[in-house]
């Protein structure tokens, strides 16, 4: 059965673990002390984890080895993969793996002989599945049964548009405006009326006959004096205010939920811990 390398099989499987990567994550021993690194991971056909690829270092010598995925336990939240079991002896005599190789059944059983507890099983190639070495593949223990559930939310979030402005400006109106200004003109009035002595003779020395000018009367008249002043008739005070609205939006939104379908009269016990607070 052939075996691909993990992101060969599934290049986008970052995003099918929900953004966790197993490349990378340190190996311990469960006594805590650290072995190797997690290099890559082999798959079947069918996507089902084989092995891991370990890059082993500290007191191991270094080299690149398999790893049955049964005898891990992969913890994401501490980003760390445990091993049950690796001793010393087994990494030296585990086959050295190399990215360009071909896994082939040979190749798997030099592999698999360093971690069976019978070393003295022999199983046909012709008929061998990996369900003859179940505890080196299945992931049947409660450690390996951590999966998650995904669900959407909306997301809401606001972005500030222009939508148009407002230009104030001015411009000049012109008009006739009439003012009434009352003047005044000065005129002379000569009255020539009978002399109340008319006929009463004068003497001579009364009468002084003289030619020329005889009285000076000055004439004057108002003139209107019109002129503009400018006054401030109103002031006008631009400004923004803002109005508030609640824009509502739906959307459909998918979540997973939990199918549990057992055979038989096996006991189940399920237990609900509560969810953390949203943000």
């Amino acid at each position: 059965m052939p075996l691909y390398k993990l992101e060969d099989f599934d290049p986008t499987y970052r995003d099918t673990f929900g953004g966790d990567d197993i490349k990378g994550l340190p190996l311990y021993t469960q006594g805590g002390n650290r072995i190797g690194t997690v290099a890559d991971a082999l798959v079947d056909p069918e996507g089902h984890f084989r092995y891991l690829v370990i890059e082993t270092e500290s007191d191991f010598h270094s080299k690149r080895i398999l790893l049955p995925i049964g005898l891990s336990r992969i913890d994401y939240n501490q980003q760390r993969v445990y091993v049950d079991g690796l001793s010393r002896e087994q990494v030296q005599n585990l086959p050295v793996y190399k990215d360009d190789m071909t896994v082939d059944y040979d190749y798997e059983e030099q592999v698999r002989r360093n971690y069976r507890p019978q070393q003295n099983l022999t199983y046909d190639r012709n008929s061998y599945t990996y369900e003859n070495d179940a505890p080196l593949y299945n992931l049947n223990e409660q450690n390996h049964q951590n999966f998650k559930l995904y669900e959407e939310r909306l997301i809401a979030n606001k972005n500030r548009i222009k939508t148009g402005e407002v230009t104030v400006g001015k411009h000049i109106e012109t008009e006739t405006a009439t003012v009434s200004v009352p003047i005044e003109k000065e005129r002379v009035v000569i009255e020539r009326v009978p002399a109340t002595t008319e006929g009463v003779a004068v003497s001579p020395d009364e009468a002084q006959f003289q030619s020329g000018e005889v009285a000076r009367i000055e004439i004057y008249e108002e003139t209107p004096e019109i002129r503009k002043e400018a006054f401030v008739r109103e002031e006008v005070r631009v400004k923004k205010i803002i109005d508030k609205d609640v824009v509502e939006a739906q959307e459909t939104i998918r979540r997973e939920e939990l199918d549990i379908q057992t055979e038989g009269n096996l006991p189940l016990d399920e237990t609900n811990t509560p969810p953390m607070d949203r943000p």
